[in-house]
């Protein structure tokens, strides 16, 4: 070990050394008053001239997205979080099963890991941080470099607010800048529990950094309207969607798959609502400007539809005072066919399929390339499709006449966890397959007492493969 490395172990160590003695505080907590942490952290960033400063320091050092859409993140992805945390129970007993003679006690895991991603630099560390905090952890934030002074600020309110509790400062903690792979490897290592969000690269060394890890998927989201929707509402969710803060989520649709018998309505839909159509010459022009040498560009990356018309040279479709969102035609898929990969930005990919089992196996194409196990979203007036694609595709979550980047990190609408980390199951190489949400972040421990006994007869359990085979 050299003398950098050596100075990176031991200030990280001595960030994990405070944290595990406030934790050792907040273990001693009842549940009002580890709810009372979460209330203040949660207060943190809901207070409107809080929200909105975070969000304006967001977008000024990241370049991404939008002030106001952040806005309307950080208050509606917290709130919906406290809605679902305001009865949960996470201290003592938490559960208890008299038939099967269990009770279930709450435990913290300890030190948290956070890492988060320069998309949501705000909304993303509140949500770790207020888990961790319902299940008495402690917390230290890794934020990418360019979310650091957001982080820093939300973590400031977050001390000032606990100063007015009498609860410990370093329950929350940020690794400080520069922040490097370096000091964000060693974090991992030195911490209980690593929750990343964010690149690839970054989940991949959270699931080899030796800490047990829950690391999210790649985000490709499909959406595909069927010849029975309302093509008009099917566009005017999936355009609330696809334009929400530039496209930053990992939940805004990527790729339209269209019945043919629907596509002259989606059509006209999306022109009514600010959608324009590339010809293949503006095409490929868009697509020159969106990847260099493969990679998606920091040209695009959560920038406005006309900010990437006026870039990629689309004189057109700039100056069009309507526009909302880029959309071109493509009928493959893979490295050869980039448009059919997550692009990040106001873009959408148009599939046009003669039927619906087309649109399945398109969907399905797309997932082989990039996407498999996050979510695909269907606009169809037929119930028995959803469930059809819940059995047949590669996805965690379908979701079905909702606008989707709203709809699957949790909605006051449907019954999904608020979140901002969705697990992409084993087809997505993680280790869960639903939103994040508090429970991952707790320890339980199961008191077994005995009841009384039954034990099957064989024919009870193999009475129906004896008759159908024999006995021998």
């Amino acid at each position: 070990m050299n003398d950098r490395d050596g100075a990176v172990g031991a200030m990280v160590a001595a960030l994990v050394a405070r944290a595990r003695a406030a934790q050792a505080v907040a273990e001693g907590y009842d549940q009002a008053r580890t709810d009372e942490l979460v209330a203040a952290a949660g207060w943190a960033i809901i207070e409107p001239g809080r929200n909105r400063a975070l969000a304006e320091l967001a977008v000024a050092d990241s370049g991404i997205g939008n002030v106001d859409d952040k806005v309307r993140k950080n208050h509606r992805k917290t709130l919906g979080l406290l809605r679902d945390l305001r009865d949960a129970k996470t201290v003592g007993v938490i559960a208890e099963h008299p038939a099967l003679g269990l009770v279930e006690i709450g435990r913290p895991v300890g030190v948290v890991c956070a890492i988060t991603p320069s998309t949501n630099p705000a909304a993303t560390p509140a949500n770790k941080i207020i888990n961790a905090l319902k299940c008495r952890n402690a917390v230290i934030v890794a934020p990418s470099p360019k979310g650091w002074r957001t982080a820093e600020a939300l973590i400031g309110h977050i001390h000032a607010q606990f100063d007015r509790i009498g609860a410990p400062r370093d329950l929350v903690q940020l690794l400080p800048a520069p922040v490097s792979k370096a000091s964000t490897a060693e974090l991992m290592r030195q911490c209980d529990l690593v929750v990343a969000t964010g690149s690839q690269a970054n989940v991949r060394a959270a699931y080899t950094c030796g800490t047990p890890a829950f690391g999210v998927g790649a985000g490709n989201v499909a959406s595909i309207v069927d010849e029975t929707a309302d093509a008009d509402r099917a566009i005017a969710l999936l355009m609330q969607s696809k334009t929400f803060d530039n496209a930053t989520s990992c939940s805004s649709e990527n790729s339209l798959v269209v019945v043919a018998a629907a596509r002259d309505a989606v059509l006209q839909a999306l022109g009514r609502h600010g959608a324009v159509l590339l010809d293949t010459a503006e095409k490929a022009q868009l697509q020159r400007l969106m990847w260099d040498n493969g990679h998606l560009s920091p040209a695009v990356i959560g920038q406005s539809a006309r900010t990437i018309a006026e870039r990629a040279g689309l004189a057109r479709q700039a100056g069009q005072a309507t526009l909302r969102a880029l959309v071109v035609e493509e009928d493959g898929y893979g490295e050869d066919h980039p448009f059919s990969g997550e692009k990040l930005s106001p873009v959408l990919t148009l599939y046009t399929v003669p039927d619906f089992a087309a649109a399945v196996e398109t969907v399905r194409r797309i997932y082989a390339y990039q996407g498999a196990g996050h979510s695909v979203s269907l606009h169809s007036q037929r119930d028995e499709r959803a469930l059809a694609l819940g059995q047949t595709l590669p996805v965690s979550r379908v979701i079905v006449n909702q606008a989707h980047a709203i709809a699957t990190g949790g909605s006051f609408d449907n019954g999904l966890p608020f979140s901002l980390s969705m697990g992409c199951g084993t087809w997505g190489r993680n280790n869960f397959s639903e939103n994040m949400n508090h429970r991952h972040y707790m320890n339980v421990t199961r008191i077994a007492r005995t009841i009384p006994e039954v034990v099957p007869t064989e024919d009870e359990i193999f009475g129906r493969y004896f008759a159908a085979h024999g006995r021998h």
